[in-house]
């Protein structure tokens, strides 16, 4: 609907639709309403009629924007993750320690989209376009990315992200860490490869270590788990504060100062 309003120059009278208008003109009041569209009135052969345009929440989901989340929306709105909803009661009455999805399809998420290529592709396409925001990231944040040498982005799907900030970066040698299936047959470049893995098991050895829309798929032991795994991971032995307060100390200085800079880094200042 949003992507039609836009075809139509922002505003579109729905008195041309052959069926069901009045139904439409009900949605649509709802949606002005929840200011997902705007109403206007529009003048169509000396008749004036109601016409709705885009309000900021519909741009959103264009298909065209930079910043759309239409395969997000349209992800959430599938059957197979609306399905579920109506085993919650049964789910809170219960013993089993069953999910309800898998009370709904007989097997769990991933084995679920994994049977579903097809449903798979829009998972990934989902969590791509919510990772076009990192464009905004890495311009409103730079100085967190200055200075890194490699980030690898753990449970990275396609790799949006991780493409947005090697091309702003390409200091950092960027990798995306996901299942086989997931980067299977994606093209590196100079600075951005696909490693297939499972994160549960172990992560690429790497500076530092991005997650983005993770943890909260797992229960808190699994959570655990790949935290631990990312400590291992991280190869950088970088001194923590109490270590570096006994080196100075050891060395003579009688006490310092330590004022936080840009990301990691901060300024120390020591004094005899």
């Amino acid at each position: 609907m949003a992507n039609q309003l836009l075809f139509h120059s922002w505003s579109l009278s729905f008195t041309f639709l052959p069926q069901k208008t009045s139904s439409l003109h009900r949605l649509m009041r709802l949606l002005v309403h929840f200011g997902f569209f705007t109403k206007t009135k529009v003048r169509e052969n000396q008749e004036e009629e109601e016409a709705y345009g885009l309000a900021p929440s519909s741009r959103l989901v264009l298909r065209d924007n930079v910043a759309s989340f239409s395969w997000l929306v349209l992800l959430i709105s599938e059957p197979f993750l609306v399905n579920p909803c109506h085993f919650w009661a049964d789910w809170f009455r219960g013993s089993d320690e069953f999910t309800p999805f898998e009370n709904a399809h007989g097997m769990g998420f991933w084995d679920y989209c994994d049977q579903h290529p097809d449903l798979g592709n829009m998972f990934n396409k989902a969590m791509a376009s919510d990772s076009q925001l990192m464009s905004l990231v890495v311009k409103d944040y730079k100085p967190i990315f200055e200075g890194l040498g490699s980030l690898v982005d753990v449970g990275g799907g396609t790799g949006t992200a991780a493409r947005i900030i090697s091309e702003a970066f390409p200091q950092i040698k960027c990798t995306v860490f996901d299942l086989p299936r997931v980067v299977a047959n994606l093209p590196d470049s100079t600075n951005l490869k696909y490693v297939g893995g499972d994160m549960l098991q172990s992560i690429p050895p790497v500076d530092d270590i991005l997650m983005k829309w993770v943890l909260h798929d797992w229960c808190d032991e699994e959570c655990i788990k790949i935290l631990q795994r990312c400590k291992e991971a991280i190869t950088s032995e970088e001194r923590n504060k109490t270590e570096w307060e006994k080196l100075f100390l050891e060395a003579g200085f009688s006490h310092y100062k330590m004022v936080a800079s840009f990301g990691v880094r901060s300024v120390i200042e020591v004094y005899p």
